[in-house]
């Protein structure tokens, strides 16, 4: 890559001037002394926009996620709806398999037909297990083809200690996953931004216009008695106990928590919001791009289109301690100076490094081509090249 010019940009920011006992407190949360879940088998707290860890406790141990399996079912669905491969309208088939689906359920009938958005409704506010079947099948044939998908997508997050069997969480062997890589699944499912009308409602109706409305109300009670919880899933089985990864955003900074194996549901609220309030006491963030904001220009070398614009993938903030003193930190954008057609709008063309003072990274962010590139064909080719040479004449 091509340095596209070291751009320096001095923000005004907050860096260490902290009390002697505020120093040990976040030394405390970093080391896992200070135990914001004692109940919690494992847990774990990040910033979304960064990914900085605020907050650990084995949160890297094996342990059966339950119904939080359905973070990544909502994924592959939230990802299949941004390819244009499914609408939200389209009407989705549930198999005599998928109604036969016990523990929580929206009490889907063999042959029902149900919007995919009401499917979603169904997995995100109610559990279902039912919806989470029928959507698999809907997407993939088979629920173990949809399976091997959710497979294969945890590989490319680097979710290292996880294993899906089924995609609703009811008990088997060998399906298994942890704190970090729950919290890395929630973190790529709060990309996509639309999924927050959805694990954020805290009560809404199914078969509206029918003789039997289903009344949904949200497994995730903080929705409702928690500022700014907007989701995400909720989890229980014997084995697992008590499972939770939320998320809140205050002041443009949003915060996932994961907690499992929880006594009960009074204790497991209580420990997120803990770990919460810890987060919005203690830290904030600097927004620095938008989500799809373009960061620089690419030159397409043969391809259809000659220039295409550079973009975040995501929100870009800087996290930062509160109370800290004015200080200087650099941010240095690298992109590709030219990329060879095709161009595919999955491919990383540059990175936004963040720094410190004395050189640390803070944050890496990947930059994706705004839009793909198909390659340009010979007539097109000669046509541009002619222009070019009267233009120099």
């Amino acid at each position: 890559m091509k340095r596209n010019g070291y751009i320096a940009l001095c923000f005004i920011m907050f860096v260490t001037i902290f009390s002697p006992m505020a120093v040990a407190t976040e030394k405390a949360a970093k080391t896992g002394e200070m135990n914001f879940a004692p109940h919690a088998k494992s847990a774990v707290m990040i910033e979304a926009d960064t990914g900085t860890v605020l907050y650990e406790k084995n949160a890297n141990e094996k342990m059966p996620p339950a119904s939080i399996t359905k973070v990544m079912t909502m994924l592959l669905i939230m990802e299949a709806v941004e390819r244009g491969e499914l609408k939200l309208t389209d009407k989705v088939r549930t198999s005599e398999r998928a109604a036969s689906m016990g523990g929580s359920q929206i009490f889907l009938q063999p042959g029902e037909e149900m919007a995919v958005e009401d499917m979603i409704k169904g997995i995100a506010i109610a559990s279902g297990n039912d919806a989470s079947v029928a959507m698999a099948e809907h997407l993939s044939g088979t629920e173990e083809a949809f399976v091997a998908k959710m497979n294969e997508r945890a590989k490319q997050l680097g979710m290292k200690n996880t294993n899906f069997v089924n995609s609703n969480g009811l008990p088997a062997p060998n399906h298994y996953s942890s704190a970090t890589d729950i919290a890395i699944m929630s973190r790529e499912l709060l990309k996509h931004e639309g999924i927050t009308r959805f694990t954020g409602t805290y009560q809404d109706y199914l078969r509206k216009d029918s003789a039997n409305p289903f009344w949904l109300v949200n497994t995730n009670r903080l929705v409702r008695f928690y500022e700014g919880v907007d989701g995400l899933k909720t989890g229980y089985t014997a084995e697992a106990k008590y499972c939770l990864t939320a998320t809140a955003k205050r002041n443009n900074m949003r915060v996932i928590s994961v907690v499992m194996g929880e006594p009960d549901v009074k204790t497991r609220n209580n420990e997120v919001s803990t770990m919460f309030n810890y987060a919005f006491t203690h830290f904030q963030v600097m927004p620095m791009y938008k989500k799809g904001e373009t960061v620089e220009q690419l030159t397409v070398d043969k391809g259809q289109q000659p220039q295409i614009n550079v973009v975040t993938p995501h929100s870009v903030s800087l996290l930062m301690k509160k109370g800290e003193s004015a200080d200087t930190f650099t941010k240095e954008v690298v992109v590709n100076p030219s990329v060879n057609a095709p161009v595919s709008k999955e491919q990383v063309v540059g990175h936004i490094f963040i720094r410190t003072k004395d050189g640390k990274d803070v944050n890496r962010i990947d930059l994706y081509p705004e839009q793909t590139v198909e390659k340009a064909g010979m007539w097109e080719i000669l046509k541009r090249t002619t222009k070019n040479v009267l233009i120099s004449y």
